[in-house]
């Protein structure tokens, strides 16, 4: 075990706040390791599919982006709720209840999980809430979002 020594209590201090700036890049940042969407840009990648339980296919068209997933077995439509966090994330929940059952019925394999599913998909355009839709067929949900015309990034001219 290595023990840091501080000239002073500031030193130590520093050493902290330096290290909560690193947690901060990593939260926020832009690159494969961001926990969440930057300012800028989205990361590339916010969770696992595996972790996320949610497998997904996003689609850049002409006008729109287009957001496909299949939801868990046993879900309905009423179950998945939809959210757009920011105009380049869409937040994907659903829960799937248990069924009631009688408190004297035996099981012998219960393997059927149930609980809810969250997943923040990062989105490669900005896209706008009004003119989205969604439906849910078969297990497959889709999701059409319009693509915003207001570009993020700009020029700013100096008077």
């Amino acid at each position: 075990m290595v023990r840091w020594y501080y000239q002073s209590i500031f030193d130590e201090l520093e050493d902290m706040r330096k290290y909560m700036d690193s947690l901060s890049r990593q939260m926020y940042g832009t690159g494969s390791t961001a926990l969440l969407p930057g300012p800028v840009e989205p990361a590339t990648k916010l969770l696992s599919e595996n972790r996320a339980g949610l497998r997904v296919d996003v689609a850049d068209t002409d006008g729109e982006v287009v957001v496909t997933a299949d939801m868990i077995p046993g879900v309905s439509k009423q179950d998945i709720t939809l959210t757009l966090i920011t105009p380049q994330a869409l937040e994907i929940s659903c829960e799937r209840k248990e069924e009631t059952q009688d408190e004297n019925e035996g099981y012998f394999l219960r393997e059927r999980r149930f609980g809810s599913v969250t997943r923040i998909i990062p989105l490669p355009r900005p896209v706008l809430e009004e003119g989205a839709r969604a439906s849910f067929k078969n297990g497959v949900l889709e999701v059409h979002l319009k693509k915003s015309s207001k570009e993020l990034k700009g020029k700013i001219s100096i008077d």
